[in-house]
């Protein structure tokens, strides 16, 4: 078969057929309803997206959860002298440092 051949009846036969100038019957009807449709269905989107993003963030806690689990606390020794002190204790004088610093302020 010769691609060129079809590629020349093909477009011969198009330019053939005269395009109709005539709208079908409920188009107008049809487009609208298509557009209801799209407009309701944006709750939808936007959950699918986020349980998409919810996914992937729990398999991202997962997999750092499980790294820093399974470390074997060879960075000790490039913290320096803080690494005897409990994370936990760290945290919450974050946190408490922060409070002071609000409550300090003075209108």
């Amino acid at each position: 078969m010769n691609v060129d051949n079809l590629k020349q009846k093909l477009i011969a036969a198009a330019r053939a057929a005269q395009p109709n100038d005539r709208v079908p019957y409920a188009f107008e009807k049809r487009v609208m309803a298509r557009l209801a449709e799209a407009r309701a269905d944006l709750l939808g989107a936007w959950s699918h997206a986020l349980w998409r993003a919810a996914i992937s963030c729990v398999a991202i806690m997962l997999l750092v959860g499980a790294w820093s689990f399974l470390s074997d606390g060879s960075m000790d020794d490039v913290v320096g002298d803080n690494s005897s002190r409990d994370f936990a204790q760290e945290f919450e004088q974050t946190l408490l440092v922060s409070a002071d610093s609000t409550a300090d302020s003075s209108w």
